[in-house]
């Protein structure tokens, strides 16, 4: 094991202008629509993308390497093509849920689904030793985020775009019980999931005892850990971001070397998953600038 020694430290109105446009109270528009309403609009859009309906083009997508997040079949289908295409997704490691025919109809934008319906990643995953390599090659101390259950897609691909501009060298996801990276998270991100090397792990717990093994020392968020100024966040560092609701889950949060409290000096005792990601990241950097 490398040494992992460690030492804490201590004017005019703007809807007035946009009158006729947009309203701020009800952010009404013209066409009638409300901002988010046309968000959602947008974002069901953006899916189609990456979503394939039918068993001949989730057959095509396996055999020409597409990966596929999760793989959504009809309960109670058994007929070859079906099974066929399980075993297919069962090699590939995709996650399998077997929904009722009235869930894969509402899903359905084609109304011919066949009883399958596949969300295709929008940007290919890498292995965390890949985002190991990458520091390797840029002479630094490996710098890493990793997300315990994030399932808003806005947040993770707002935390995709600020690992990339906080100079991270990759972010790493669970399989199960989290967003993916659908077109949604590649809009959030601004396009940083094509310039982001983007991990996706069966067991984040085991790949924490991994990365402690490789030197790596391991900080989450919580709101009783010390202020993160307190703590010592140079060299290598891998971050942990909880969930939007719980936080970090025990288990993870037992695995971790350190645990780092935003300060909170308002009426609000919490920040948003992605903006909580966002300072922690750049007390890294700030860290790092001080060496």
């Amino acid at each position: 094991m490398k040494n992992r020694e460690r030492f804490h430290s201590g004017g005019a109105d703007a809807g007035e202008r946009r009158r006729g446009t947009e309203r701020r109270n009800g952010r009404t528009r013209q066409d009638g629509s409300t901002r988010d309403s046309r968000r959602r609009t947008e974002d069901a859009a953006g899916e189609e993308l990456t979503r394939l309906e039918g068993r001949n083009s989730i057959r095509e997508a396996y055999a020409a390497g597409k990966t596929i997040d999760k793989l959504y079949v009809l309960d109670g289908c058994m007929d070859e093509p079906v099974q066929r295409i399980l075993g297919l997704a069962r090699k590939a490691g995709t996650v399998i849920s077997f929904v009722t025919k009235d869930r894969l109809d509402a899903m359905s934008e084609t109304g011919a689904h066949q009883g399958v319906i596949a969300q295709a990643a929008a940007a290919e995953y890498c292995e965390v030793s890949d985002i190991l390599e990458e520091a390797a090659e840029r002479g630094e101390d490996p710098f890493l985020i990793l997300l315990d259950d994030i399932e808003d897609p806005h947040n993770l691909g707002a935390i995709i775009r600020t690992a990339n501009a906080a100079g991270a060298h990759g972010v790493v996801i669970p399989k199960r019980h989290a967003a993916t990276l659908t077109a949604t998270v590649a809009k959030a991100s601004a396009g940083a999931i094509h310039f982001t090397k983007i991990a996706k792990v069966t067991n984040l717990a085991s790949e924490i005892e991994k990365l402690k093994k490789e030197g790596i020392w391991v900080v989450c968020t919580a709101m009783d850990g010390k202020e993160m100024y307190e703590l010592n966040l140079r060299g290598p560092i891998a971050l942990v971001v909880g969930n939007e609701g719980n936080g970090v889950r025990p288990l993870i949060r037992e695995k971790c070397d350190l645990t780092a409290k935003i300060p909170m000096l308002g009426q609000i005792e919490s920040l948003n998953a992605s903006v909580a990601a966002g300072v922690m990241a750049y007390e890294v950097v700030r860290q790092r600038k001080m060496q």
